[in-house]
């Protein structure tokens, strides 16, 4: 891709002129409004502020698909003084309008009714899953290579289609965490030119269940238990676990979740998947089946279980904290997405796969992933709730050249998505708010309902008719359901024998894990079932490992204090290295490096730039906030030493050994209660990072902050020397492989 039309090049190179020193606040992501405030209250009215440049709202469009014309600020609140809904001036609301100071307040007050009652109706109701969630806009572009076996405009050849994309968390509430060990949602939203196109996928490529009629028993399986509401957002407790230890097609699903995959390190960084079998369809009319991916071009990283704990504390924002400022720093995200294509049989199977089993995947060994476009996400919503908490997706969003395969669990799909947004959004007009309208024309004929935004001129809403000229006509080129043919066969609630398989494909996962990440998995089901109450539902769940590999049920029987029973795994399939997330290197763009300070300024603002320069993103650790002292160019500080944990970097840099600040007493705070040399905040952020295999860098007398912390400073991914440049040269080196996978010996082998 040329340098000028690279996003992220630009980006970059809109990074390093927004964050220079200038002293100015908001050198980093972050900012809250579009401009800084002033120290006094501004009493001089003037217009609303524009939103932020990082951010976009929905393309201006009408309630029918038609350009209107509109700005982002004739859509938003406009003129300097405040008013009522209908654009009363008020002079006050502060106060509420009484019979005289002290008297009652007055029923007639319409303003105060006006206000209170909007407010007591801001809440619509939560998603009963993916209620926890974060969006971006951006842009898909086509690689043309599609073309041949979908006539979808959208994947033509340079064709450029905006999207929404929403991520989340599956069971959490909207006030969970962000990085609690779950599934997370993978949705996106293409408005192209023929209609809305809805992927509505995750980040794990196969389901808990194989029928959509079990979905409610799954969710009411992994939710809070219902007497007390506890836990939250989390699936170690005892009906999650009584659930797919009983219903063993969830196995497959399940490990997935106890890998590292369950606690990803950020959105960008996560793969997604489009889970089900889709039938694509040629301009010609020949047909085959697919499974869409999405590829994180900063590659597939997670978090350690420990890491995703301090999280919860911290920050528990970290996910769309995360995303929202790395879209506002320039590194904008991408993916590419890809296609796994298999021949349209009337069998529907794949070198002995069933492709209508939602709990299988075809290993990227036997079908590679080809890729047919790329999306960058470039902008962040204006308003949260009008954006990310209203947009509508739904499977059945699709458009010619996109059709659906016969999967149980899609089936269900199908239905659901509109009778949830039915509920949630107040009616059947949600397509029509702004974040859901769509980029073609609409004559659909329907009429009135809750929330009707569109002003239908005519008088014959129904076909045929004479009396609109005839119109809406049928579009010869319209949406065709493919004519797939449907077997006889006796009603009944069936499914195929190849359904019945559980196991094989977990075990396949489990010998494609490198040894350190087998010991994850090890460790998360010993977390998840030592939380479990129920010793039978604990022994039940071992039955089921022991089908899986017999190592990986000895050793959570372990952990557990309990026996592990005996088993039979299925087989020893071929490994597939496209599952395990080591082994290869990334780009190292929009990671964070924490740089802490030390007395040599010049150092500081060296390696600072080079961060930038690099595409990634520096924060400045101190004792204080403010601006470092000394002389020169000015370097503000973003994280002070009570504030920083090790957790928000990806990499540090140490300038030094840093002297305890001035707040290093535990009775202010408990991080600095072990007094020495150095900072005691800084020896724990440096040990942290250690656990959690980060590369540690440092010049000066940083070897006896090292020390401070416990480190051995010959220890793997630890780099030490007199110039600042070398250091950080091979600190992003190490960087691109996500972690110094030496410290995490296995005995696995």
């Amino acid at each position: 891709m040329p340098e000028q039309t690279n996003p992220v090049a630009r980006a970059i190179d809109k990074v390093i002129d927004a964050v220079a020193d200038d002293g100015a606040a908001g050198e980093i992501p972050g900012r809250p409004g579009a401009e800084p405030p002033s120290l006094a209250e501004p009493v001089e009215p003037r217009e609303p502020l524009p939103p932020k440049p990082d951010q976009h709202g929905p393309d201006p469009l009408t309630a029918t698909g038609q350009p209107s014309g509109e700005t982002a600020e004739s859509r938003a609140q406009g003129g300097p003084f405040l008013t009522t809904a209908t654009g009363t001036r008020l002079p006050d609301t502060d106060h509420s309008l009484k019979a005289g100071p002290r008297g009652p307040t007055l029923l007639r007050d319409h303003h105060l009714r006006e206000k209170i009652t909007h407010f007591d109706h801001e809440r619509i109701p939560e998603r009963v899953v993916h209620a926890r969630g974060a969006a971006a806009h951006g842009v898909f572009q086509a690689y043309g290579t599609a073309a041949t076996i979908s006539k979808a405009a959208f994947l033509a050849k340079d064709v450029r289609t905006p999207v929404f994309v929403r991520f989340s968390t599956v069971l959490g509430s909207r006030g969970s965490a962000d990085t609690v060990r779950d599934t997370r949602g993978f949705a996106t939203k293409f408005y192209t030119s023929e209609g809305i196109f809805d992927l509505v996928g995750n980040n794990i490529p196969v389901f808990f269940i194989q029928d959509a009629i079990k979905f409610p028993d799954v969710i009411h399986a992994g939710k809070p238990h219902p007497d007390r509401e506890i836990p939250q957002a989390q699936s170690a407790h005892d009906t999650f676990w009584d659930f797919v230890s009983l219903h063993t097609e969830a196995t497959h699903h399940t490990i997935w979740n106890m890998s590292d995959r369950g606690i990803p390190r950020s959105y960008r960084m996560m793969e997604g998947f489009g889970v089900h079998t889709f039938r694509l369809v040629a301009a010609d009319g020949g047909t085959v089946l697919v499974k869409f991916h999405w590829k994180p071009k900063a590659g597939v990283h997670s978090l350690v279980w420990e890491e995703a704990q301090l999280l919860g504390g911290v920050d528990p924002d970290f996910h769309r904290r995360d995303l929202a400022d790395a879209i506002e720093a320039g590194a904008h995200p991408q993916w590419e997405l890809g296609v796994q294509i298999f021949p349209d049989t009337p069998e529907q199977t794949f070198e002995g796969i069933d492709l209508l089993d939602p709990t299988k995947i075809v290993p990227e060994e036997l079908a590679p992933v080809q890729p047919i476009g790329l999306m960058t996400l470039n902008a962040n919503p204006v308003n949260y709730f009008a954006e990310t908490e209203q947009v509508a997706f739904h499977v059945g969003h699709l458009v010619p050249g996109i059709d659906v395969s016969d999967d149980p669990l899609l089936a269900g799909r199908l239905f659901s998505y509109l009778d949830t947004q039915l509920t949630r959004l107040g009616g059947p007009n949600f397509n029509q708010l702004p974040i859901n309208r769509t980029h073609a024309p609409v004559n659909d004929m329907l009429r009135d309902g809750m929330h009707q935004t569109a002003v239908h001129a005519g008088a014959a809403p129904y076909r045929p008719n004479s009396l609109d000229g005839g119109c809406p006509f049928h579009a010869p080129d319209g949406y065709v359901e493919v004519p797939v043919p449907v077997e006889a066969a006796p009603r009944g609630r069936l499914s195929p024998a190849s359904f019945d398989d559980h196991f094989s494909q977990a075990r396949l996962f489990w010998l494609s894990l490198s040894p350190v990440e087998r010991e994850h998995v090890i460790a998360a089901y010993t977390f998840e079932l030592s939380k479990v109450y129920e010793q039978a539902i604990k022994e039940r769940q071992l039955l089921v490992l022991a089908r899986i590999d017999p190592v990986l049920c000895r050793e959570v029987a372990a952990g557990l204090g309990l026996p592990a029973p005996d088993g039979a795994p299925e087989g020893d399939p071929a490994a597939s290295p496209a599952l395990s997330q080591v082994g290869r290197t990334w780009p190292t763009e929009g990671r964070i490096v924490g740089i802490v300070a030390g007395p040599d300024l010049d150092a500081v603002r060296t390696v600072r730039q080079a961060v930038l320069d690099g595409g990634m993103v520096p924060l400045i650790i101190a004792p204080t906030g403010g601006v470092l002292p000394g002389p020169g160019e000015p370097v503000t500080v973003q994280r002070t030493f009570a504030a920083a944990r090790s957790v928000e970097f990806d990499a540090i840099l140490v300038a030094g050994a840093p002297e305890p600040g001035a707040d290093a007493q535990g009775a202010r705070d408990a991080k600095a209660g072990v007094s020495g040399t150095v900072d005691p905040r800084v020896a724990l952020l440096l040990n942290e990072a250690y656990r959690h295999a980060k590369p540690l860098g440092g010049w000066g007398e940083a070897r006896e902050a090292f020390t401070a912390a416990g480190i051995p400073a010959t220890a793997p991914g630890v780099v030490t020397g007199e110039s600042a440049a070398d250091v950080l040269e091979q600190v992003t080196g190490l960087l691109a492989l996500h972690r110094v996978w030496e410290r995490f010996p296995s005995a696995l082998g």
